[in-house]
């Protein structure tokens, strides 16, 4: 009975040839998959996720970069994670430039705080490589679990409320104004009512399902702009551009600077947090959990993607992690790195499309970031609303992210509501050591840079 259930899900050549080796290497069998169905489930995957192909080029530029370069680090790097976590951690789980860490990249780190988008790159840098060594070591557990739970979801809540002022800014949907700070902008201007369309149009297409609600959504806008005159149209293949202009162009000595602690804490704690999360839901649903609730080769995941961060910061991009939409490739299923491998491979096949990318409209991605941006909102459900000592500083983190343009000054302002309000409220027990040692290095960051 056993064997006739593993013939089932056994590949048609599993025997020998290549299917035999890729049952092997990947354990197919062991984990109830086929061949067909994880190339299947990374095709699912890769176009859940491919709008960050047009959109982080996009916002990239925005901090100086050379557009077509852009383009390719974000291709090179996600499919260099990618093959990480396929041959390294077995793991169906696609990778790519975070969403709201490039914005904070080049928003807050280039825009608000002056610094050059390569001194920018070299932040990612030594990030990832903490990031790296708190995986190789018991650092990562201890840090993780001495943040508070409501300080973790607001962080993520957080980014994504970031994120989307981001993309109404960016659409003109939200202008400033000298009397009120912000209003709202002109619906008349096509800019502003294509992002609209374009985000409820994600929004529709997600809610029934649509196989690449976003690509598809993004496309059909600037399919739009180019019937309205408002998008040239400048082909569809073409060699990649050069990678030149970001290769190894991080400024990691212009890095090291004490103003710069607190930005390349904010990249480590949200790429931490975030890739925690990301990689612990889809091991649930990918069923990588034993018996005994253990997650299968975690640790090697987490490596996986921390490294994929150095990685990416050596192409130019900003912070590579794990990608929630994963579980798209997972609900069609892939189970293991083989699914990662195919993603990655769509990704350099992808560089071929630079000039659809350079097509692609500030406002269709706009549109994008909008609709992702209130998917990152809803970590706010599981904070807990009964305590106001966990409410509150859950609340000022989300909420000082995008009234302060900085990621960084969000966390740091959280961090120390929480930290006064238990201290004050007689639960002082709550507050961990790394804790008070971040609120110390947070306290020193307002008094004296």
């Amino acid at each position: 009975m056993e064997s006739a259930k593993q013939e089932q899900y056994a590949t048609p050549d599993s025997g020998t040839g290549s299917g035999g080796l890729l049952d092997r290497f990947f354990k197919l069998t062991e984990h109830r998959t086929t061949i067909k169905t994880e190339l299947i489930a990374g095709l699912t995957t890769f176009v859940t996720m491919a709008y960050i192909i047009f959109v982080n080029p996009n916002i990239m530029a925005n901090a100086g970069v050379d557009h077509g370069a852009a383009f390719v680090a974000t291709c090179i790097g996600a499919a260099l994670g990618c093959f990480l976590m396929g041959l390294y951690a077995n793991w169906p789980v696609g990778l790519a430039p975070g969403m709201g860490l490039n914005a904070f990249f080049t928003y807050t780190v280039v825009g608000e705080m002056g610094y050059s988008w390569e001194t920018a790159l070299g932040a990612v840098f030594i990030s990832g490589v903490l990031f790296m060594i708190m995986s190789l070591s018991r650092i990562r557990e201890w840090l993780l679990n001495s943040i508070p739970m409501s300080l973790r979801f607001a962080m993520g809540a957080g980014v994504g409320l970031f994120l989307g002022l981001i993309g109404l800014k960016t659409a003109g949907i939200v202008v400033d104004s000298p009397a009120t700070l912000l209003t709202m902008g002109s619906f008349g201007e096509p800019n502003a009512l294509l992002a609209a369309v374009c985000f409820l149009l994600i929004a529709v297409l997600s809610h029934r399902n649509v196989f690449g609600a976003i690509l598809f959504s993004m496309l059909a806008v600037t399919a739009i702009g180019w019937g309205m005159g408002i998008v040239e149209f400048g082909g569809v293949v073409s060699m990649p551009p050069s990678l030149a202009p970001t290769f190894l162009a991080m400024d990691i000595k212009g890095a090291f600077n004490v103003s710069m602690i607190s930005v390349i804490l904010a990249f480590l704690f949200v790429n931490m947090f975030d890739t925690a999360g990301t990689l612990m839901g889809v091991a649930h649903r990918a069923n990588l959990v034993d018996d005994d609730g253990q997650i299968q080769n975690l640790s090697k995941a987490l490596k996986a993607d921390s490294t994929s961060s150095v990685i990416g910061s050596l192409v130019g991009c900003p912070p590579v992690t794990s990608y929630v939409e994963s579980a798209s490739g997972v609900a069609a299923g892939g189970r293991t790195g083989l699914t990662a491998i195919t993603v990655g491979v769509l990704f350099l096949v992808a560089m071929f499309f630079a000039p659809l990318a350079g097509m692609i409209p500030a406002y269709a991605t706009a549109g994008a970031l909008i609709y992702v941006a209130m998917l990152m909102m809803s970590g706010m459900a599981h904070i807990d609303w009964e305590d106001l000592t966990d409410t509150i500083p859950a609340i000022v983190t989300v909420v000082m992210m995008p009234l302060t343009f900085s990621i960084a000054n969000g966390i740091a302002l959280g961090f120390l509501t929480y930290a006064t309000l238990k201290l004050l409220t007689g639960q002082r027990d709550k507050v961990s050591v790394s804790l008070y040692v971040l609120c110390v290095i947070f306290i020193a960051k307002f008094a004296f840079l």
